[in-house]
């Protein structure tokens, strides 16, 4: 697949980041991994995962001071962030229409052949698609390692945080996930949104990972698709300071 954009969340939520400050730097992005900015290789990779280098975008604020300097062969373009992910999102999407490729700044790890995969084998006819890994999978590459876990009936999963958003009717799931956010504090209103029956078929094991995928890709009035990923590490992230020594470790930067 080639003609799409790469978007980059790299937002800064209120209050300090207990990574960067553990990394000593003003932003998560700017924390060196092997040479590069965390920024650099996500927006590295995630641009250079089609046939061809395609753009990239990084919705961003106090990253802004490296985007000068990324030494990346492909344009990339900052917005600013807004003040949630999926309204970043849905700011991305306006300015660079779709297809959409969706991650963040701290998907360290992240190559350009694990989005290659995911983009071939996202199906043709899914409005929406998302990345995901099987317990398996993960256990193999980050062994030990403590993981919090979708549960299903087909089994345990760890999401990705890689998302196509293919066509316009893709947006209709981050409006969906707009008032989920906006209802965070309110989890009735969220299971009156989602269906109580689909949580209760989550909550007794009931659902497998796609039947659910497709229930709330109903949900939200298009058709959505899980992805699954023969790389384990995909499923890493910089959330806390532990999670940068693995990555560390991973590169042999530890």
């Amino acid at each position: 697949m080639s003609g799409f954009t790469a978007l980059v969340l790299a937002g800064v939520r209120p209050g300090c980041d207990p990574v960067a400050a553990y990394a000593e730097v003003q932003h998560k992005g700017l924390i060196r991994l092997e040479g590069r900015s965390l920024l650099q290789r996500v927006l590295g990779a995630a641009g250079g995962g089609g046939r061809e280098p395609n753009p990239g975008l990084t919705s961003c604020n106090a990253v802004a001071q490296a985007l000068g300097g990324l030494g990346l062969s492909i344009p990339v373009e900052r917005i600013a962030s807004a003040e949630s992910p999926s309204l970043s999102v849905a700011q991305g999407a306006e300015a660079a229409g779709t297809p959409l490729l969706v991650t963040t700044v701290d998907h360290a790890l992240l190559q350009a052949e694990w989005v290659r995969r995911f983009l071939a084998d996202a199906p043709a006819d899914a409005d929406l698609c998302a990345l995901i890994a099987p317990e398996a999978t993960v256990e193999a590459a980050t062994p030990g390692v403590r993981r919090t876990w979708l549960k299903f009936r087909d089994g345990r999963y760890s999401a990705c945080n890689l998302f196509l958003l293919r066509t316009p009717d893709a947006l209709s799931a981050v409006r969906l996930w707009r008032t989920v956010e906006a209802y965070r504090k309110q989890p009735w209103r969220i299971a009156a949104i989602i269906g109580p029956g689909m949580l209760l078929g989550y909550a007794l094991g009931l659902v497998s990972l796609d039947g659910a995928v497709r229930m709330l890709g109903r949900k939200a009035g298009m058709k959505a698709a899980a992805v699954r990923t023969p790389f384990g590490l995909a499923a890493v992230d910089v959330d806390k300071p532990a999670d940068l020594d693995l990555v560390r470790r991973i590169v042999g930067e530890a």
